[in-house]
Parts: structure tokens; sequence; C-alpha cells
């Protein structure tokens, strides 16, 4: 299991799976480098048909990872990663249970299908340390939900249950507690036996619909990271995120 990342080859379906359970499968940069990476030989691997990106443990993904140092390219790596998925000649379906926070969120929705267990929640938890949303969920949540309810899981970092994320329009599938691996299998292998070249152009047309302003977006949300990055608020939040507690702060 490199760098947090786990892979296994089934029929002409990748599975891959973020894979630090004890970090509820935070990203740091060597993690999201090693994604990318799979995601790059999923793409060139003629074999492969369908890819689905699950989290191991209670989560998705909690989004980046505040405790941890390897994180000096983050922005960039994460920003690549959602490229490389959106790009993907294949249909890449992502599992979620439980959380998808922060760069989650839109590491989950960059999917073209997502199959979400009733325990999932979906949560832009930037502000809660003084960061903005990144990994281009500036651009991806505006053409599914809207750009009120994108401002509203934005500004106040709300949890999004399954249900809601559903009805939104964030998702493609919600389904019971008992029946969310059958139909996240049911819908992989849907896609894996489908015509493979027929969903490759279905994906292009949609990306050029409705992301042309991927990397524009992204490229402002790297830039207000990295100024956020110097802020009072941010040195205060990534404390209080530390220590527990409700972060104070000043507005600067």
């Amino acid at each position: 299991m490199p760098k947090g990342i786990s892979v296994a080859a089934d029929g002409g379906i990748r599975r891959i799976q973020l894979d630090r359970p004890e970090k509820l499968n935070a990203v740091d940069t060597p993690m999201l480098d090693e994604l990318s990476a799979r995601l790059a030989e999923a793409a060139a691997d003629n074999s492969v048909r369908a890819v689905v990106l699950t989290g191991a443990g209670r989560a998705f993904c909690s989004g980046g990872d505040l405790t941890g140092t390897d994180t000096a390219g983050a922005a960039e790596a994460a920003n690549r990663v959602v490229r490389e998925i959106i790009a993907l000649p294949k249909p890449v379906v992502a599992g979620v249970h439980g959380a998808a926070a922060g760069f989650g969120c839109p590491l989950a929705v960059a999917c073209d299908l997502v199959v979400a267990a009733p325990s999932a929640f979906f949560q832009l938890a930037f502000s809660r340390v003084g960061l903005m949303p990144d990994g281009g969920a500036s651009a991806l949540l505006p053409g599914l939900i809207g750009r009120a309810r994108t401002a509203r899981m934005a500004m106040t970092a709300e949890r999004v249950s399954a249900e809601t994320a559903f009805e939104w329009g964030m998702i493609s599938h919600v389904t019971s507690a008992d029946d969310y691996q059958t139909v996240l299998e049911q819908v992989l292998q849907s896609v894996a036996c489908g015509p493979t070249v027929s969903l490759g152009w279905t994906k292009r047309a949609l990306a050029a619909a409705t992301l042309g302003e991927l990397e524009r977006v992204q490229a402002i949300e790297a830039e207000g990271q990295s100024a956020l990055a110097e802020t009072a608020d941010f040195r205060e939040g990534a404390r209080a995120f530390r220590e527990r507690r409700a972060p104070d702060f000043k507005g600067r």
C-alpha cells in the first residue's frame, strides 16, 4: 500500500482505494501524487473499462491533512487529480460512505457517478479553518446544485446528507443501509460492460458543456488558498482544529 493508496485489478474494473483510515483518508501531497499516478495508469491501460474510487474505514475522504507535514504542493496535486478524473476516457464511479469533506467533496463529485450510503455526507469544511474551497469545487458544484446552494455549503460549512445531496442533484445514487455494496457493484458492472468509447465521448461532451472554466477557477482557488494560508484566521483555525475546539476568528 504505497503512500496511502491501494489498487486492485478486477477484470475490466480498476479499484482504487484511499487507504489511510487512521486519518479518515485525509490526503497529503505524496498520497495525491500516488493517486494521480494510479489514475494515469488506469487511463492508459486498454484493459480497464471502469474505475471505482472508495475510501477505507469510516470515511471516503476527510480533506487535506492539517496535522501532517507533507503538504507542499498539495493544492496543485489536488487540482491535477480532479482534472485527471474528468479527463479519464472511461467511467469513474465514487463509492461514498461516511465523510466526503473538504477536498473529499470535490474529489467525489468530480467522478461521473457517485453512489452514496445513508451514512455519507458532503461538506465544504474549509471555512472552519479560515480557508476557501479548492480542488475545483467552485466550478464543479455550481454546475450540479447551483450558485446559492454552493455558497451555502462553502460559507456555512454545512453538512449535506446523502439524501439531500441526491435531491439537490449533487450525486447520482443514494442507497439504503443494507444495499450500498450491492448497488455500487451493479452500477460498476453496468458501466464496465457498456460501450467504453461511447461513454468516454459522453464524458468529454459533458465536461465541455459544464466545466470549461475549471482550470481558470482552480487557479483562482490555488491563489486564494496561498494567500489565506498566511492569515491569522487560518493559523487560529488550524490551531483550533488540532485542539478540537471552536476557532475564534478575528477577520484578518
